[in-house]
């Protein structure tokens, strides 16, 4: 392969310079923030965006844009009280909006370091609300544009603005009883980013609440510090009891909360709540515990009476999704499923009748984007042309008139406003750096947000990824990626990195940017890097991704065997210096590969293993392994710490000791079973409270692997 060069002209000579490698310090250095996901205005024409700090102001019919608000000047000139000193567990998906709309759209309503304040786009300035010692968590504003609500400790508020007057909703929270706040588990799993909802008449509030007294406590340690502290958090491991969750309604400027009657709630998960546009409903959408039946309730606020509009059952588990939309103020529901084997939407009545299907095929809607109820349109992402890829499209809501209106190879998003008159699209490819480009309704493109960054591929030589089909021992279609190494010479045989993740509802190989990553410096340190999305994985329906259901690892190994087994047949990969690395999912699949298939690899690096099926959280490990006392046997031979006496390639284990999602437990005790059986490994250590090596610790992270990888695979054997 020939290495990319450019020809500069100095002085009238020709003098050619080579890109540089991609390397360690070129992942550490910083790079520019990338401007924040779009807030759309009531209008659908202008939103705001962060770039790092700085809040800015996009008009786009004049495609023009000004910054508004700087929110380190906001906090720098605010009234604040000292914060209190308090180690919170909270979840990385928890998603609390900073900036949020007033209905005129003339004003903003802002969280920064704490508190709130309300900015007035024309007049300029700002007005603080609130100065105190507790942040204020979750800040809504309501659909009038009259009140905040907030989560102040365990308990909820609601502040007028005009009068700045403060109402305590809820008097009853405490360390076990959280009002409007969410558990760990429930954002990590569930993907549920809030826990309360405004009326759409501004009149009432509901909200989750978490009695959390029966999770057990994982007792957490910072041992930074002289004398160590305590920080112990709530997690339930499968087969642990769940938070007893319940949904209440409360009025706005205060009174009795009514409990929502949703029968039986302890063995249940409060998945969805949504209300109804008239105010006079809320759809709930709960899960039995092992998650393979979704019931869609509504509920009475007034009473709490409720009543069953439509289930969704599978043999295996129910995957949720955020595609429910009212119609006809209620009288309509647009709805996914994947019954038919593959996502797709469909339309019921508010009594749960089947009205029509909406999207047809052996494809997967990904997302509902938008829906223009006037045009009777509904805007969505699917992988229609292939798993490999995105693209938005558009149908009736009738199902008639489908079309694809992204067009260009590759991955695209979109977000959109309300009303779809316009969206900022986000595309790129395997050959093209993302580009954020605003369009109007049908596709044609209107104005460039965010041109594609190109400094790295002009600096750097980003090593080109070539997509490989493979065919399974039964026929199946496999799609994995390769990296040659730099300067590949054909006749040469070099050492490999299998990258694997391999976990449900998880796609790794796509038509989409990569840019400088690790895979790129280990492919010009030398390696061939190798990955494949076994089944289990997402994109290719539900037969696809079940076949992993109670019996975690075996199908995935199998896959990846035939995947390595075709790699090795292109000739110029050398089976005796074979590795395999990965985090989280990734990490387990490289140590179960490791162990029952020990003769594959040379080495393999496995960082944040779940090492044992019953250290992980209850939501995760329970819809795949259903219950431990259920599935015991399935528990075992799927846990790679029964099986440490199998090792024989070299091995490296890295976890951060605090993280809160996959426990260093996990680590500490196959560590034990290693050095039971006689193993030596190496084990690497981060002081980091989180599930990824984070910051300038990064750097250290990938120094290890590519030091590790290259001792042991490097040297011809």
């Amino acid at each position: 392969m020939w290495r990319s060069i450019s020809v500069l002209l100095l002085c009238g000579c020709s003098l050619v310079a080579q890109k540089k490698p991609v390397t360690i310090e070129a992942l550490a250095r910083e790079r520019p923030a990338r401007p924040a996901s779009p807030i759309w205005a009531p209008d659908g024409k202008r939103f705001v965006y962060q770039e790092g700090r700085q809040v800015w102001l996009y008009d786009i019919p004049s495609r023009s844009r000004r910054q508004i608000l700087s929110l380190e000047a906001v906090e720098a000139a605010a009234v604040k009280p000292p914060p209190p000193v308090r180690q919170e567990w909270q979840n990385r998906n928890v998603r609390e909006r900073p900036i949020q709309w007033g209905p005129s759209g003339k004003e903003l309503l802002v969280a920064a370091g704490g508190d709130l304040f309300w900015h007035r786009l024309e007049a300029g300035g700002w007005t603080q609300l609130t100065a105190t010692a507790e942040a204020e968590g979750d800040p809504k504003l309501s659909p009038d544009g009259r009140r905040v609500s907030f989560r102040r400790g365990r308990d909820l508020y609601v502040l007028e603005i005009a009068a700045q007057k403060i109402t305590r909703l809820t008097e009853d929270g405490s360390d076990t009883h959280w009002n409007a706040q969410l558990d760990w588990v429930y954002p990590e799993e569930l993907h549920l980013e809030t826990a309360h909802w405004w009326s759409p008449d501004s009149t009432r509030i509901a909200y989750l609440q978490f009695d959390i007294s029966r999770l057990p406590l994982y007792p957490h340690a910072d041992l930074l510090p002289l004398n160590p502290v305590y920080e112990p958090q709530r997690y339930p491991k499968a087969g642990d009891p769940n938070s007893e969750v319940r949904l209440g309604v409360v009025p706005a400027a205060g009174g009795r909360t009514v409990w929502m009657d949703l029968g039986q709630t302890r063995d249940m998960l409060l998945a969805r709540v949504a209300w109804a546009p008239d105010s006079k409903g809320i759809a709930v959408q709960r899960l039995n515990r092992i998650q393979n039946r979704l019931d869609l309730l509504q509920a009475d606020p007034a009473s709490g009476a409720s009543r069953a509009v439509l289930q969704e059952t599978d043999p295996h588990w129910v995957n949720l999704a955020d595609d429910l939309r009212f119609l006809k103020d209620g009288a309509e529901l647009l709805w996914s499923s994947e019954r038919s084997g593959y996502r797709h939407l469909y339309r019921y009545s508010k009594d749960g009748k089947l009205l029509g299907q909406v999207t047809h095929g052996d494809w997967e809607v990904t997302r509902v984007a938008c829906v223009d109820e006037a045009a009777g349109e509904v805007f969505f992402e699917a992988n229609q042309g292939g798993p490999l890829e995105r693209h938005l499209y558009r149908v009736g809501l009738d199902g008639a008139g489908m079309r694809q209106i992204a067009r260009s190879a590759g991955t695209h998003g979109a977000s959109m406003p309300d009303g779809c008159a316009y969206y900022l699209a986000t595309h790129s490819s395997l050959t093209s750096p993302s580009r954020r480009t605003l369009h109007t309704r049908d596709g044609a493109e209107w104005a460039v947000f965010v041109e594609a960054d190109r400094k790295a591929e002009e600096e750097f030589e980003i090593l080109p990824t070539e997509i490989i089909e493979v065919k399974a021992p039964d026929g199946a279609l496999l799609y994995a990626r390769l990296i040659k190494p730099a300067g590949f010479q054909p006749g040469r045989k070099y050492p490999a990195v299998v990258v694997v993740y391999g976990g449900p509802h998880s796609q790794t190989v796509r038509n989409a940017w990569a840019g400088l990553s690790l895979d790129q410096v280990l492919a010009h340190r030398g390696f061939v890097i190798w990955q494949l999305d076994n089944r289990g994985s997402a994109g290719r329906g539900r037969a696809w991704e079940a076949v992993v259901h109670r019996n975690l690892g075996a199908w995935e190994l199998e896959d990846q065997k035939t995947g390595l087994k075709h790699l090795l047949s292109l000739g110029f990969v050398d089976a005796a210096r074979v590795g395999i690395t990965g985090w989280s999912y990734g990490g387990y699949m490289t140590l179960y590969s490791l162990l029952n298939a020990p003769d594959l690899f040379a080495a393999g690096v496995a960082g944040a293993p779940v090492t044992d099926w019953r250290h992980y959280d209850t939501i995760y490990t329970e819809r795949y392994m259903g219950l431990p006392s259920d599935n015991a046997e399935g528990y075992r031979r799927s846990s790679p710490v029964h099986m440490a006496a199998n090792l024989k390639a070299q091995l490296m284990l890295i976890h951060c000791w605090e993280d809160d999602n996959v426990l260093f437990q996990n680590t500490f005790q196959m560590a034990a079973e290693l050095q039971k059986a006689g193993k030596h490994f190496q084990l690497v250590i981060y002081p980091v409270k989180s599930h990824g090596v984070t910051g300038s610790l990064s750097k250290h992270r990938y120094e290890a692997t590519v030091a590790f990888l290259e001792e042991h695979l490097k040297a011809e054997k």
